[in-house]
């Protein structure tokens, strides 16, 4: 019985116009900073790295605590989450999921995310949605507002017990659907995936400002009062 992190890397960065999980945040590549959270999660026993060979070469200086793997990516998000999958060792009992863009994730959130799967079968960090919603017609009007009550913004990690997540992607295939997430994933089954709420920053590099955000919030938790 182990448990197994499956970092999606894979990624182009078409919106950055470089590589996002080469770039360096304080000294660090994006993704070395994420590969290390979960070294550094004490539930964690292995991690594989859906990437480029040529991405994950970044890595291969760096002593890591656990093991850490490299596979190759697919076609989409879900194609490469598949692939991480497959790399899965026998005996794996949970699987977290991870944007391999968010490198500010907590070592706590990571572990509660597993024990809810362990409990539910499926979890997710996700963060409430605090700002006014409101809704458009098809010429960008505004025509009314939108109960934000019980409405999150999913984040990642996504665990899932490994027979719920693979059933899931069995699901996905049969029905010719793409999804943009695990939870989307395991909705097709039927499955419930419970929320575990994201209360610290873990923003997702996606344009350039986002990695002065993150070195900001960086510099800020590692300033002494």
């Amino acid at each position: 019985m182990s448990i197994s992190a499956i970092i999606v890397a894979a990624g182009s960065s078409r919106r950055m116009g470089f590589d996002k999980l080469s770039a360096p945040l304080l000294g660090k590549a994006v993704l070395l900073r994420t590969v290390e959270a979960f070294c550094a999660a004490p539930s964690i026993d292995e991690v594989f790295v859906v990437s480029p060979k040529e991405r994950f070469a970044d890595l291969l200086g760096c002593k890591f605590p656990k093991p850490v793997h490299q596979v190759d990516g697919g076609a989409d998000r879900q194609d490469s989450v598949e692939k991480g999958l497959h790399a899965l060792p026998q005996g794996t009992t949970i699987v977290a999921v991870h944007d391999g863009a968010r490198p500010m994730i907590a070592v706590d959130a990571i572990e509660d995310c597993i024990q809810s799967a362990r409990q539910y079968g499926a979890s997710t960090l996700a963060r409430r949605v605090t700002e006014t919603l409101k809704r458009s017609d098809s010429e960008g009007f505004v025509r009314s507002g939108v109960d934000r009550d019980n409405l999150w913004f999913m984040e990642t990690p996504q665990c899932f017990q490994v027979n719920v997540l693979r059933g899931a992607y069995m699901q996905v295939r049969e029905k010719n659907h793409l999804v943009t997430d695990e939870v989307s994933a395991v909705e097709l089954l039927g499955a419930s995936t419970h929320i575990v709420e994201s209360r610290k920053p873990n923003i997702k590099i996606t344009l350039p400002s986002d990695l002065d955000m993150a070195a900001y919030l960086l510099n800020k938790e590692n300033s002494p009062l």
